[in-house]
């Protein structure tokens, strides 16, 4: 994998519904980037690279945004890959530390957004989903927006053929929910019964509003560094590692399989968790953490099963367990997850890795998870590209 590499510094800022702050977003990064830096003990002027992932705004709003620090000369690199954004920046900082290149980089990724569901911006060309779109067509009715008629239609297909629940599916919202009472960056800190949960407007399919994350304005960053560069400035006492990491995109199975789940990607899951845990020596059940993306409940549920916490089909069962919240096997989404801690897609990445760093650290105040040595992340963009990454305790 090359040289070891360490998350020394995190932070971010409270993710809120657009517009409900006057902020824009160079304010967002200068709160997010000063955050890290100062939990990380270093100035600004030591990060050789910056990586800044947004998904909505003009092009080089990386430079305006990390300029905020300071004006360096540094490389800034401008990501977009759709919701999956936030940890692609954080994969090619890990990339630049663990090839030996820099010794310390930064990934800090915001979003300022519009209230309402995704929409498109360049409308006179072909849209990126557009080929995914119509193989779902072929599967389900179509319906409007995207997002939600893709995940709640492969939620569908998995009730047609393991017998799942909506119930279940609800569950999940609820667990979420309880779990975004205790953390303060939380858009939604507010906890749901599982009435309330199912009674709310439906969406698609099983999915209610209450199980889809809403749309958020906020940031992230991280701070990555070599080993050379903890030693060098004692960071070794707060330092975290990325013992694993893969970035997988479509597979031929993604349209191969005509399958409403694997259209929504849970084969890339599948992949890059595989090449994660063969990179860091580990297996689900030496996970002690997982932040994974519920960008819908539907999909936190396909999710358990494409991480290889549980069977094909056997996602449901986890759930009637209690095996993914406290006191179950794993904590999974114990910031709320987007469901409830928001869905800033640039910064969502950023936010996963803050979450188990502070968790892996003994740092998560009310919401640490007990024990906690080895964390997973999982981050999704449709379109598309999963990134999967590892994290082990000092």
């Amino acid at each position: 994998m090359g040289n070891r590499v360490f998350v020394v510094g995190v932070g971010m800022t409270k993710f809120e519904k657009p517009g409900a702050r006057e902020w824009d977003y160079p304010d967002m990064a200068r709160e997010a980037d000063g955050r890290a830096l100062e939990d990380a003990g270093i100035e600004y002027r030591l990060v050789e690279q910056a990586y800044v992932g947004y998904v909505y705004g003009e092009s080089t709003s990386g430079q305006r945004a990390v300029y905020e620090l300071g004006l360096t000369g540094i490389p800034i690199v401008n990501v977009n890959n759709n919701c999956s954004t936030g940890s692609t920046a954080l994969f090619l900082a890990t990339q630049a530390v663990r090839s030996g290149q820099v010794d310390c980089a930064l990934a800090l990724g915001f979003e300022k957004m519009q209230a309402g569901s995704l929409g498109s911006t360049y409308d006179d060309r072909e849209q990126p989903m557009m080929r995914h779109l119509l193989a779902l067509a072929e599967l389900q009715e179509f319906a409007m927006p995207p997002a939600p008629y893709m995940f709640g239609a492969a939620g569908k297909e998995h009730m047609e053929r393991f017998g799942t629940t909506a119930e279940q599916f609800a569950e999940i919202g609820v667990k979420n929910h309880r779990h975004s009472q205790n953390n303060p960056y939380a858009q939604f800190q507010v906890e749901y019964t599982l009435d309330e949960i199912l009674g709310s407007k439906p969406i698609y399919g099983p999915l209610t509003k209450l199980q889809c994350s809403p749309t958020s304005d906020g940031s992230g960053a991280v701070v990555v560094a070599s080993e050379e560069f903890v030693d060098k400035h004692d960071l070794a006492g707060q330092a975290v590692e990325i013992v694993g990491q893969s970035m997988v995109t479509d597979l031929p199975s993604t349209f191969e399989d005509r399958s409403a789940i694997s259209l929504v990607g849970a084969d890339m899951t599948r992949t890059a968790a595989a090449r994660v845990y063969e990179q860091a020596g580990i297996g689900p059940d030496d996970i002690d953490v997982i932040e994974l993306h519920d960008c819908f409940s539907t999909n936190e549920l396909l999710t358990y099963e494409a991480l290889g916490l549980c069977g094909e089909g056997e996602g449901g069962k986890l759930v009637d367990n209690d095996d993914t919240t406290y006191g179950g096997r794993w904590v999974v989404n114990p910031s709320g997850g987007l469901i409830s801690k928001g869905h800033p897609l640039g910064a969502t990445g950023l936010a996963q890795c803050s979450e188990l760093t502070w968790q892996l650290r003994g740092t998560a105040d009310k919401r640490q998870v007990d024990g906690a040595a080895v964390a997973l992340q999982h981050n999704i963009g449709l379109g598309g590209a999963v990134v999967v990454t590892a994290y082990r305790a000092l």
